[in-house]
This record gives structure tokens, C-alpha cells and sequence, in this order.
């Protein structure tokens, strides 16, 4: 088994270090090179380990050259395609999904060199008359699809999509009467779906077909954060973890007959991993599970990192970019830290147990067991995901430990409740809505659980501050030299040395953040949230925000909040809105959810907007005060005076909104919304502006805002541009070179992040 491990790892890592790091054109030169290396080795009588290194050089050449080879057929006539209008025949592979400007469709057709590429197709509201199987014919602008929000990234090569086509025109759409075979697990999924929101009560059946297809657009956003705040968002992700409560389920019912058992839940996970989508790590956990129970049939005992890496190596064959795809990288991460440190950390916490006991002792005996290896697994997952995690999304669930711990029992029940009343439900749809009022029990507690704990202020912070990186480094060192050091159960260092200095290191970094604000005269900080503006100002204790909205992956809300609630700060003293525009206020309703605000100001325009009207609603829910302005009005926050500038225009939300200026006594700053030139020279003309340090870029780098009269009359040292990928040009080329041209040191947060200023007393 080792033998194969030694072949299928460096296969996968070379496949893996092709996709995510190697330039395309080494591929091959490097293929080639170990290729001949492990030629080199055949010409030798070698044994032992020099077998395993020839083993591993044939595998390392194979990673090479089959990405190469799979890049030259695929990725090249994918090139070749992109940027002009093509007429295809395509089959639809997946169910339509609806857009925010109409619908699109996952499709594959045949390339010029009989490669299917897959594919994802836009259009209006007619394509969500498609359902899998489908033969559809058309003409489409087709691109690459190597970008997400107009940044690089590998997301639609990892599901196997290499293009994305605007449809020209009409479709003619072929329906065959009987929907291919391969297509059935798509229709048992929406089946499936259907059923759960039939049988279970509104407020659980979002949670359950999330639990049983991995289908989370049931559940708000407000949730699904909450999930994510928690660490518990894996749930609702279909994974290993639903893998093995399937096959938990099925080896309980189908009783202990070895080989039908087996035979039947290969089955019963096959048909599971259909339904879920063939995603990588429901695959992964079927292959792993299909391991453990072929192994005792043909007399092998199981090996893990075998298994592990088999199974990575079969992923990667179908589609080396999987390797790209967070889904994938998670899932075997967690398997590894499972297989590595679980039974470790188990055995640390369980040696001292009193080996025979009997009565109450012995119950109590099985639930510190039970409990201490559901911790062990929970903890050996985190181990090797967080940094991951900490990589792609600059967050850390600080409770995701105890988390798990309070809802994983839970979710089983739920899992397989669901399940099982999704199936009863086509035969018998009264008992089915009967289970689903008792299966939904176990869902509220989770979601209870859940959102309960995500409101905790430090249920999980963002990675900005140098201070919880460097906490982040510690404990994983300490980690480190506490596997290496430790000799034993009963004679080794104990876990809870790292784990107690872990703690009391986390409680200095939190500390000494808050402190670093709290010493500053006041801190200003333009939050990253896309295409939007979001300002946090701190003084002396006293925390306000300017606008709360974006189109980051995050809603602006959740990150106001994160940055917030991880320095400390659970209440703010008021929440200004420049105008109603939605990429200025649409994460105000999730920011009420996590915090405390005790005043919102806004401007006092647009009585009859939609917009205005349900904002105004939900923040007076919230029991927060509102304040309207049609006039100047000033705000002191701690030592930071704010002049509040009224609106200086009429006719729409960017000319009836809100400016402020936050001065100290040695510091300024400017944020003029989404003003234009005309009302910046009458915010010049009216407003006795001084020089300023720090100048908000009016309307996202707008060419229509930061005009040369508003830069003479302000002369700013420094111009923040709160931007993320639009279709409007922001920021313009005209701003940016007025901005330099005024000599400004120019920062943005498309490409720098959350940019803080502080000034000292």
C-alpha cells in the first residue's frame, strides 16, 4: 500500500504545484526531467527506500505531464475561442440558476479537437426553462472564464468551466423525452428539494436541504454568516461529514452481512454523491468510505495517507485545476489533520481513564470518551484548515470548537431525519409533514446555537492586525514543538501547556489592538468592501462609521462589524449615512444584527424611496435613535469633532447627500460621498474647508468627483479610493491623474485592503 502512496502523493503534488505556483511553459521541461530521473534509477538494483524514490520521480513526471497535456486540451482551444461570437450545440448539464440581470446555465459542448468543455451561459429569464439533459443550440461572445469579480482566479476552472458566453439571440432547445441517465441524480436532487420544503416548516427547510444537497440558497444571508462566523459552515456544505452519517445510517440498518453491507452503501454513496453534485469532497469521503469497507473484504487492513492520496490523485486526473477549488483543499485538509493528530490528542486526554468501572462510573467513563474524541476530531480538522481558512478569507472562528461540539450530534439527527422524509415524502405525504415537525426540533437547536453564538463580539476575528498574526504564528509553533517533544500517553507534555499559552497569548493580541486604538487621537480606517464605502472612525473610546456598503464576497455589514467587535468595540455611537444608495447602506441591516448603534444620521431627502423607507424601518426595530438633516449639524467623538455638511444639490441620492470632515487638533480628514464637481464647488464655496491629510475620493475615483477646484482649495496629502470591481470605471483615469498632478500619495482598497490612518494626541 505504502508503494502506491509513494506514487499517487507526488503525482498529486506535482498536479497541485502545476496549477497553483508553475508557469505553464516549465511543465513539460520538468516532466521530462524527472521522467529521465526515474529512468535513471531503473538502470540500478535499487530497494527499500531508493524503490520508494523511483517511485516518487515516475510520479512527480506523471503530475507534469498530464497537466501539461491537459492544459493543451483544454485550455488551449478555450484560448483559441475566447473573445469572439461563436455558434455551438451544447448540452445543459446542470439546472439553471437566476441572475441579478436575467439567468444562466452550465453547458458542455464538443471543441474543435472533440475536447467537451464545460461552460457557463447568460442570458435573460428564458433559460430558466432548461433542465438537465437538454440539447440547445445558439450563438454567444464567449470568454475565459479565468476571472471572478474581475480578479484572477481559478473558481470556474475548478468546477471544470473554462468559458462564459453572453447569449446572442435565441436558443432552439431539443427536450429529449426521457432525460439521459447521467442526468438523474440533478432531477432526485431537485426532487429532494422540493420534498423538504414541502414536509418541513419554513424556518428549518433552508437548513435541511442545505444538511441533505448542500443547496445553502435556502438560507439568508444573516444565517449563512452566522454559519461561517462559527465554523460551522461545513455543514451546509455537503462533505465528508454527511458522507459518513450516510454510511453510519446505512451499516446500522442493513445490518452486519459484510459483503451485501458493502456492496449496498458503495451504493447508497454513490447515488448520494450524484445528488450533491459530484462535488470534490463528497467524492473524496465516497472513495474513502468505499476503501474502509472493501479493505476487510479482500484480507488488506486500511491505510490512510494511501487512501488520502488515492484518492486525491483520482480528483486530479479528471481535472487538475480541483485542485484550485477551496472545497477540495479544505476537505483533504481536514481528513489529514483528522488522520494525523486526532488519535493523538485522543489518547493525551483519555490515558489516565480507570481501564474496568462499573455502574454510573462506567457511563460517565463512555461520555468523556465519546466527548473527548468528538474535541480530538474537531480540533485535528481546525488544525490544518485554519490556516487555509486564514489564507482565503482573513478570519478566524474563535468558537468553532465549541461550536461543533454543541451541533454536530444535532445536525446527524437532522441529516438523516431529512433525508429520510425527503424519500418518504413522494409515497406518504402526511406522515412526512409529521416527521418534518419532529425532525425540525433538532434544526432550530442548531440554528439556534448557531446564530446565538456568532453574536458573540470575538466569535471570530479578522486577521488584519499584526498583533493576531503574530498570535496566530505563535501557537502553531508551540504546536509544533509540542508533537515534536511530546514521547507518550501518560509521559509526555501535556496539550494544555500550548493550548493555555495559546489563550493567554490571544488575550494579549486582542489587548494590545485595543490599546493601539484606544492611544491614538483618533484612527480612520477605509474598510475593504468592494464597490462601495464603508469608514470607521475611533477616538478616545467613542466609535462611529460612514456608510455601510459594498459588493465584497463579505457582506459590509459583517466586515464593519469584525473590525469593530475585534478591538473591542461592541456599541457604536452613531452610524452616518451619506445617501440611500445601496452600495453605501446595504450591510446596515446586518450590522444592527451584530452590534449596537446608538444614533443613525442621514439626510433628510427622497421621502417616498422604497430604499428609505425600509432602511429607516429596520433600524428604528432596532430601537436605534435617527436623526434627518436638512441643515449642518456637528458630532464629537471623543476627541475628533465631525462637521456634518448638508446636502448642497436636489434631484437624486449623490446630489442630496451628506460630507463630513473629522478634524483633531494635528489631523483632518474629508469624505464627500458620491458629491460631484458642481457640489464640491459649493462645498468649497460654503463649507470654510481647511488642508486636509486625508482625502475619501468622492464617488469611488468617479471622473464626475474629486475636482482640481476641491483639490486646490484642500491640498490633501493623501486620497483613499474605496473601490472593487465595477462596470463603471471607477476609478477613472482623469481622477487619478488630478490626484497625482495635487500630489497626493494615493492609496486603494481594490488593491491594498483595509487602509487605516491613526493620529497621536
Amino acid at each position: 500500500m505504502r508503494k502506491l502512496a509513494s506514487f499517487a502523493a507526488p503525482c498529486s503534488g506535482a498536479i497541485l504545484l502545476a496549477v497553483l505556483l508553475l508557469p505553464e511553459r516549465w511543465l513539460l521541461p520538468l516532466g521530462i526531467g524527472c521522467l529521465c530521473l526515474g529512468l535513471g534509477l531503473l538502470l540500478r538494483e535499487v530497494k527499500g527506500r531508493m524503490l520508494l524514490v523511483r517511485l516518487s520521480c515516475f510520479g512527480l513526471a506523471a503530475g507534469f505531464l498530464w497537466t501539461a497535456l491537459y492544459q493543451g486540451r483544454t485550455l488551449a482551444p478555450a484560448r483559441q475561442m475566447s473573445g469572439s461570437a461563436h455558434t455551438f450545440t451544447a448540452v445543459v448539464t446542470d439546472w439553471p440558476a437566476a441572475t441579478r440581470y436575467g439567468a444562466s446555465v452550465e453547458i458542455a459542448f464538443p471543441a474543435e479537437n472533440g475536447t467537451v468543455l464545460g461552460a457557463v451561459l447568460y442570458g435573460d429569464e428564458s433559460l430558466l426553462t432548461l433542465r438537465p439533459g437538454d440539447t440547445v443550440r445558439g450563438s454567444a461572445a464567449l470568454e475565459l472564464a479565468h476571472t471572478v469579480g474581475g480578479e484572477e482566479s481559478d473558481t470556474f476552472y475548478a468546477r471544470g468551466i473554462f468559458l462564459t458566453g453572453s447569449l446572442r439571440g435565441a436558443l432552439e432547445v431539443d427536450r429529449p423525452e426521457r432525460a439521459p441517465f447521467r442526468y438523474w441524480p440533478a432531477f432526485w436532487a431537485r426532487h429532494l428539494k422540493e420534498q423538504i420544503a414541502r414536509s418541513f416548516p419554513a424556518d428549518v427547510a433552508g437548513l435541511v436541504s442545505g444538511l441533505v444537497t448542500g443547496d445553502k440558497s435556502g438560507l439568508d444571508d444573516a444565517t449563512y454568516t452566522a454559519f461561517q462566523r462559527t465554523g460551522t459552515a461545513h455543514v451546509v456544505a455537503v462533505s465528508g461529514l454527511h458522507v459518513s452519517f450516510l454510511a453510519g445510517v446505512a451499516l446500522r440498518l442493513l445490518g452486519r452481512g459484510r459483503r451485501r453491507t458493502a456492496v449496498l452503501t458503495i451504493l447508497l454513496m454513490a447515488v448520494f454523491a450524484g445528488i450533491a453534485g459530484y462535488t470534490p469532497s463528497v467524492l473524496r469521503a465516497a472513495f474513502l468510505q468505499t476503501m474502509l469497507l472493501i479493505a476487510p473484504l479482500v484480507e488488506r487492513e486500511g491505510d490512510g495517507p494511501t487512501s488520502l492520496s488515492l484518492a486525491l490523485l483520482l480528483l486530479l486526473l479528471q481535472n487538475p485545476y480541483a485542485g484550485a477549488g477551496i472545497g477540495l483543499q479544505l476537505s483533504f485538509a481536514s481528513v489529514a489533520g483528522i488522520q494525523l493528530c486526532a488519535q493523538r490528542l485522543y489518547e493525551c486526554w483519555t490515558w489516565w481513564l480507570p481501564r474496568r468501572v462499573r455502574g454510573l462510573r462506567r457511563w460517565g467513563k463512555q461520555a468523556f470518551r465519546v466527548l473527548a474524541a468528538s474535541l480530538a476530531t474537531t480540533l485535528g480538522a481546525l488544525l490544518f484548515t485554519t490556516p487555509l481558512l486564514v489564507i482565503y478569507f482573513g478570519e478566524l472562528s474563535l468558537v468553532a470548537p465549541l461550536a461543533n461540539l454543541m451541533v454536530l450530534g444535532a445536525v446527524a439527527v437532522c441529516f438523516a431525519g431529512g433525508l429520510g422524509v425527503a424519500v418518504l415524502g413522494t409515497f406518504a405525504p402526511a406522515l412526512a409533514g409529521f416527521l418534518g415537525e419532529v425532525f425540525a426540533l433538532p434544526g432550530r437547536y442548531v440554528l439556534w446555537v448557531v446564530r446565538g453564538m456568532s453574536r458573540f463580539p470575538l466569535a471570530a476575528v479578522p486577521l488584519d492586525s499584526v498583533y493576531l498574526r503574530g498570535w496566530l504564528i505563535l501557537l502553531y509553533t508551540m504546536l509544533i514543538l509540542w508533537a515534536i517533544l511530546r514521547r507518550g500517553p501518560g509521559r509526555s507534555i501535556r496539550p494544555v501547556i500550548p493550548l493555555c499559552t495559546g489563550v493567554l497569548s490571544l488575550c494579549a493580541a486582542l489587548m494590545c489592538g485595543a490599546a493601539e486604538l484606544r492611544l491614538a487621537g483618533l484612527t480612520l480606517s477605509v474598510l475593504d468592501v468592494g464597490q462601495g464605502q464603508s469608514v470607521a472612525l475611533f477616538s478616545q473610546g467613542r466609535a462611529a462609521l460612514v456608510d455601510c456598503g459594498g459588493s465584497g464576497w463579505d457582506n459590509s455589514g459583517d466586515v464593519a462589524a469584525d473590525y469593530f467587535q475585534s478591538r473591542g468595540v461592541t456599541r457604536l455611537d452613531a452610524l452616518i449615512l451619506t445617501h440611500f444608495h445601496a452600495d453605501h447602506t446595504n450591510g446596515v441591516e446586518q450590522l444592527l444584527e451584530r452590534m449596537e448603534v446608538e444614533l443613525l444620521i442621514a439626510p433628510d431627502v427622497e421621502e417616498e424611496s422604497p430604499e428609505r423607507q425600509a432602511l429607516l424601518s429596520e433600524v428604528e426595530a432596532h430601537g436605534t435613535q435617527v436623526l434627518l438633516l436638512d441643515e449642518n449639524a456637528q458630532l464629537t467623538l471623543g476627541q475628533t469633532d465631525i462637521q456634518i455638511y448638508r446636502p448642497m444639490g436636489d434631484g437624486g441620492g449623490n446630489e442630496e447627500g451628506l460630507s463630513l470632515l473629522a478634524s483633531t487638533d494635528t489631523f483632518d480628514a474629508l469624505l464627500t460621498g458620491d458629491m460631484n464637481t458642481v457640489l464640491e464647488e459649493r462645498l468649497v464655496k460654503y463649507g470654510a474647508l481647511p488642508d486636509v491629510d486625508v482625502l475619501i475620493a468622492g464617488h469611488h475615483g468617479s471622473k464626475y468627483a474629486s475636482s482640481e477646484r476641491l483639490l486646490e482649495a484642500v491640498r490633501p496629502e493623501y486620497a483613499v479610493l474605496s473601490v472593487g470591481y465595477n462596470s463603471y470605471g471607477h476609478p477613472a483615469p482623469e481622477t487619478l491623474a488630478r490626484l497625482e498632478a495635487a500630489g497626493c500619495a494615493i492609496y486603494r482598497t481594490d488593491w491594498m485592503g483595509t487602509i487605516t490612518f491613526r493620529a497621536r494626541e
